[in-house]
């Protein structure tokens, strides 16, 4: 065998474990790839299934938002009647310290006239007291 023929077996050589090693660089690569895809699928499964709970999530949030704000819409009716009936109440408490003091005055004033007769009475004793007196010393 000739130095050429050598070199060209070393060189098949070195070429076919090279390809041996490119082989199995190359089915490690594909095994890896593979699983990596598995790994994607999964995934994108999971996002899938979170994409749809977060949309159910979202309506039903929506959904009690518009049912918070109905009831927002019908308490305020009740608060504005509630406000109503205050003004009712203070408006009947004004009214009822009017009728009050008028009764009060009255009562006042019924007073001093009773007080004022019963003076004019008790001077109209004493008078009569005094002119019966008058009369019996004569």
């Amino acid at each position: 065998m000739s130095l050429a023929g050598l070199g060209l077996l070393i060189i098949a050589i070195a070429f076919a474990f090279i390809s041996i090693f490119v082989v199995k660089t190359l089915k490690t690569a594909s095994h890896t790839m593979s699983s990596v895809s598995q790994t994607l699928e999964k995934v994108e499964g999971q996002i899938q299934g979170i994409t749809s709970e977060s949309e159910s999530l979202l309506k039903k949030t929506n959904s009690m938002a518009a049912d918070l704000e109905e009831k927002t819409q019908s308490i305020n009716g009740l608060m504005d009647a509630v406000n109503n009936v205050g003004s009712t109440v203070g408006n009947v408490n004004s009214s009822l310290q009017g009728v009050s003091e008028s009764v009060a005055h009255a009562s006042h004033e019924r007073n001093e006239n009773v007080i004022k007769a019963m003076q004019w009475g008790d001077a109209a004793i004493d008078l009569y007291v005094k002119w019966k007196r008058k009369k019996i010393k004569e």
